[in-house]
């Protein structure tokens, strides 16, 4: 009876440990970054202005001050009005340190079921900078070129 207690409660105190390392797990950087750069992937084709603006800065700078977070946003909420379908396929996310930021680069290819993006679709080679924003990644610099 003895031997059964000290092995229920070895058993217990085993459990409980094992709860508290994964408890304590805190999930890379790396992976967090890829999950944001898919989140922006699933935004886009969803055509979901606030998702997609929510992975990015508000001093985002898009292809060297082409683009800001907000006109990202109006393109995208001008295609939901507009009733447009947009699909966006990522290839291999490859993530890099740069000090305390990270660099992100990916290819996508972009295609659409409507005319306010034809001559945009294609495939990319896009290169993203993240740094911390409180608890969260978000990218405050993107630089993209079209693939022929």
């Amino acid at each position: 009876m003895l031997k059964m207690k000290r092995m229920f409660l070895f058993l217990c105190l085993s459990a409980m440990l094992i709860l508290g390392v994964v408890g304590c797990h805190r999930t890379p950087d790396e992976v967090l970054i890829r999950q944001a750069v898919d989140t922006a992937a699933k935004a886009t084709e969803q055509v979901d202005a606030s998702a997609l603006t929510g992975q990015l800065t508000d001093d985002f700078d898009g292809h060297s001050g082409e683009m800001t977070r907000q006109d990202i946003g109006n393109l995208l909420r001008v295609a939901r009005f507009r009733g447009e379908t947009l699909h966006a396929v990522l290839g291999p996310v490859e993530v890099e340190p740069r000090g305390d930021r990270y660099v992100a680069d990916f290819t996508v290819t972009l295609t659409s079921g409507g005319r306010l993006f034809p001559s945009e679709l294609g495939v990319y080679k896009v290169e993203t900078a993240w740094r911390r924003d409180g608890r969260d990644w978000r990218c405050y610099e993107a630089t993209w070129t079209q693939q022929l």
